[in-house]
């Protein structure tokens, strides 16, 4: 689903927003290669709902051109897992991805509930390990097309969609 793509790369950009390296779950290299701890997003379970009647919000004027809104509301769960070389640096990464979870995140990821693992050391990265969890509601918006019934993709609330040249 772009939906949960999404998601994971807003939480992604705003955890390196706070200095801390992020990447999507199971990268490329483990954080026993990096200096500093690293937090790897995942959505894990989404549950999808739509806004208003079948989707449709109303209509949004942009000058003389009038476009419908749709919207969709997913449930999910956020996993973020902080790996350090260190326990301190681990528990350092952990604060602060907790700090950016519960109120750093674009404004169409609402948080609910945070949850966290106790600190361990993990056999297979030999690494120090802490695992979080957010439910959270993630909140997507579409606007028709001028040029007939499609749409464009639903993009996730409070973030800048980088359309391509064509």
């Amino acid at each position: 689903m772009k939906e949960l793509r999404q998601i994971r790369d807003a939480v992604i950009a705003a955890l390196g927003n706070q200095g801390l390296a992020a990447e999507a779950a199971f990268p490329d290299k483990w954080a026993a290669e990096r200096k500093t701890p690293l937090a790897t997003v995942d959505v894990g379970t989404a549950e999808g709902r739509a806004l208003g009647l079948c989707g449709y919000l109303g209509e949004r004027r942009d000058g003389g051109e009038v476009r419908e809104v749709y919207g969709k509301r997913l449930e999910g769960v956020i996993s973020v897992d902080i790996r350090g070389s260190r326990a301190a640096d681990c528990q350092a990464g952990a604060e602060t991805a907790a700090a950016v979870l519960l109120g750093g995140l674009p404004e169409g990821i609402r948080p609910g509930e945070l949850s966290w693992e106790a600190l361990a050391w993990e056999r297979e990265t030999g690494l120090f390990l802490r695992r979080g969890r957010l439910k959270c509601e993630a909140l997507f918006l579409a606007e028709s097309r001028d040029e007939g019934p499609a749409f464009l993709d639903f993009i996730l609330k409070g973030v800048l969609r980088h359309e391509q040249p064509a």
